[in-house]
């Protein structure tokens, strides 16, 4: 049996705390990506946060894979099927089609091989949701030509020599992946810094105006 196969601990259901009805901006756009009743991995999945709304509010058959020991804790207290894992090497154990969505919200840039994660999420799901801060955005920039420092903003909070993200891009950048390993772009929307969404008509505008990028993917 895999992890995906791995059914719920009906113990831990009856544990599980009321629902929250309210999430991240963010988190929230992605859940209305999401179809009712569908099979979900929430690949970083932190706290649970997303997974908890989408099983309340979704009724999907949610998993999650969580490197931090504290964010699996946290995810199993609420009777989560969360297990502890690395998106770098332990996607590949996941066989294709496994599931609906593949989701992995503000994690790409900390991954050691951003292409290869993005392979194997278009591969285990029928779709793929990715969402990243974007290095583009019109602030970084302006921190970059004036302070002459690497930024830091409300998407980009940490110190240039203790973030956990090792790959920043920008916008353009994903698309420009998403054409070199033939993935569809099926949705794309950017966030600004007031939460607010815009459909990536033109991307090169959404590239200095999106503080976040949001696609949902598929195979060709």
């Amino acid at each position: 049996m895999t992890v995906a196969d791995t059914p719920l601990n009906p113990a831990l259901q009856k544990a599980k705390r009321a629902p929250e009805a309210r999430i991240r901006v963010d988190l929230q756009l992605i859940a209305d990506m999401v179809e009712p009743n569908s099979r979900v991995l929430d690949v970083g999945c932190g706290d649970g946060a997303l997974l908890d709304y989408l099983g309340h509010f979704k009724r999907v058959d949610g998993r999650g894979v969580e490197l931090s020991q504290a964010g699996v804790n946290a995810c199993v207290a609420q009777g989560l099927s969360v297990v502890q894992g690395d998106a770098d090497t332990d996607l590949n154990q996941y066989p294709n089609d496994a599931f609906d969505y593949v989701i992995l919200s503000q994690t790409l840039q900390a991954t050691r091989d951003p292409r290869r994660v993005v392979e194997n999420l278009v591969r285990i799901g029928r779709k793929a949701i990715v969402s990243f801060p974007n290095f583009g955005h019109w602030k970084v920039r302006w921190n970059l030509v004036w302070t002459g420092r690497m930024p830091e903003t409300e998407a980009i909070p940490a110190r240039w020599y203790d973030t956990p993200n090792i790959h920043f891009c920008t916008i353009l950048d994903f698309v420009d992946l998403c054409r070199e390993l033939g993935i569809e772009i099926e949705r794309s929307l950017s966030i600004d810094e007031r939460g607010r969404k815009n459909n990536l008509k033109a991307h090169r505008l959404a590239n200095i105006f999106g503080e976040q990028g949001m696609f949902l993917l598929r195979k060709r």
